[in-house]
């Protein structure tokens, strides 16, 4: 049965902590709903019993940036794939904070150091809710992808910054992401 949180307790950061991917959604009013996995180690933190934060990194869209330029509802999932079976939401209110953009290395800190840093999206969450996960399936980890990271090291900052201008200035449905914006 779902359960309603007051806040993220200790727990709850464990079971955060604990889990290889989470899943985030975003919406603008029109067009598609996003929903991207997420979970390179170092790049998701709580924050604050009601707060929490992820490292955006360079990908080939930029949908959460341009839904929240639009519409700041964000919900983010994680499911236990391994343990006692659980899923946890957090719903809430985002905001992104592109590399190099006031407050960014502010957050920066809670972040493992990871070539093509894109933005920090910063969450208030709302609502926190766990509900039993008993149809997700138990899965192994293999371990940590290193293709992203590996790809934006032989990129290197200037071939990273031509590819955000090229790729990740629009969404997929043509909206503006704010990225390069002054």
């Amino acid at each position: 049965m779902a359960k309603r949180h007051d806040e993220i307790d200790a727990k709850l950061k464990d079971f955060i902590d604990a889990q290889k991917i989470f899943f985030v959604a975003t919406a603008g009013p029109e067009g598609r709903v996003n929903l991207s996995p997420k979970g390179l180690d170092g790049t998701f933190a709580v924050l604050g019993p009601r707060r929490v934060a992820f490292l955006n990194l360079t990908g080939s869209g930029n949908e959460t940036a341009a839904h929240l330029r639009l519409s700041d509802r964000i919900t983010l999932m994680f499911c236990g794939f391994s343990g006692p079976p659980n899923i946890l939401r957090l719903y809430g209110k985002g905001r992104t904070i592109g590399a190099g953009r006031p407050g960014f290395d502010k957050f920066a800190g809670h972040f493992a150091e990871l070539p093509g840093a894109r933005q920090i999206v910063d969450v208030a969450v709302e609502e926190i809710i766990t509900s039993c996960g008993f149809g997700v399936p138990l899965m192994e980890f293999a371990g940590q992808r290193d293709t992203l990271v590996k790809w934006a090291e032989k990129k290197g900052e200037d071939g990273i910054n031509d590819y955000w201008r090229e790729k990740n200035a629009l969404s997929f449905d043509g909206l503006p992401t704010g990225l390069l914006d002054d």
